[in-house]
């Protein structure tokens, strides 16, 4: 959570969410109709990732250039002289403290704000607007991200409203967090989708910036504990659909006393986001096929005894 948001959660002693959309009807985010919560801030910084605005645990704005008319109303009320001139740019990303004033000033919305922060009172009622579909659909509600455990504080005091109203809560996880942080919000969790992108910790590392250490005993530890933690794995060619990291992923999976794991293919819906919020190409950059055929993985799988949902 960044520190001003924070320090307003300790001023008001509420708990206080970051959360940059929340997508209604969703149908591929755990079983039913679902509204997914997207929780801004990540410990990763995968290569491949399609939310990269969910990478800094802060508000910030992007820039939609073909909205921008070149009025330059931002410059004259931005307090960090943070507005940029050029064609594709309009912030300076390291001077910018998303005060959100060029924002309210840009008629064209070619400025947007990116992350919303809320209370817990007001969270629940955005939820519950959505109930009827939940109670018919036996759907319920999604927490992603970014990664929503480093919000866990405020998830601590969240998730019991939600399930005191019988709506379900699914996870998902890329597994980077505090043990202890998961043992206070499992009890109010139906279902975790938890990632395992690669098995080998260096090329975790060159991937998406740290090892994969935590993860794994994360994960060994829920599935001691929890009955409906599910592996998924981010189909990523040439970073972790060979036969090396297959087998190795499969014996994880058997120690862990798992047969399944659900295969996302990947996309290229992240790419169009970078620029808008002044990100570069990711290092390494992938030179990836959009959404690749899994046909090779789902059988790879198999001969390891693991059987795979493969989704479109």
């Amino acid at each position: 959570m960044s520190d001003a948001l924070t320090q307003e959660a300790e001023k008001s002693g509420e708990k206080k969410a970051l959360v940059f959309d929340i997508q209604r009807f969703c149908l591929h985010d755990g079983p039913g109709i679902r509204t997914v919560l997207f929780f801004k801030g990540c410990a990763l910084r995968c290569a491949w990732c399609h939310n990269p605005e969910s990478h800094q645990a802060r508000q910030e704005v992007a820039f939609f250039a073909h909205c921008c008319v070149q009025c330059y109303a931002c410059r004259g009320v931005c307090p960090k002289t943070a507005i940029l001139t050029g064609p594709d740019r309009r912030i300076d990303n390291p001077l910018c403290d998303g005060c959100g004033n060029c924002v309210a000033s840009c008629l064209t919305r070619a400025l947007r704000m990116i992350g919303k922060t809320w209370g817990t009172a007001d969270l629940l009622a955005e939820v519950r607007k959505d109930r009827d579909f939940f109670i018919s659909s036996g759907g319920g509600v999604t927490l992603t991200g970014g990664e929503p455990m480093l919000q866990a504080a405020f998830l601590e005091g969240f998730l019991p409203s939600l399930k005191g109203d019988g709506i379900h809560v699914t996870l998902e996880t890329c597994g980077h967090f505090t043990w202890a942080d998961m043992e206070r919000i499992a009890p109010f969790l139906d279902l975790i989708y938890f990632d395992l992108k690669q098995m080998d910790s260096a090329r975790h590392e060159s991937y998406t910036t740290r090892g994969n250490e935590l993860i794994l005993d994360n994960f060994r530890r829920l599935a001691a504990v929890f009955p409906h933690v599910q592996p998924r794995m981010p189909v990523i060619p040439g970073c972790n659909d060979d036969e090396k990291n297959i087998v190795a992923t499969a014996a994880f999976l058997h120690e862990c006393a798992m047969e399944t794991i659900h295969c996302l293919p990947y996309h290229r819906m992240g790419e169009a986001k970078l620029g808008r919020i002044g990100m570069g190409r990711p290092s390494p950059d992938p030179d990836i096929p959009h959404r690749p055929d899994l046909k090779s993985v789902v059988e790879r799988f198999a001969r390891e005894e693991i059987h795979v949902v493969a989704y479109d």
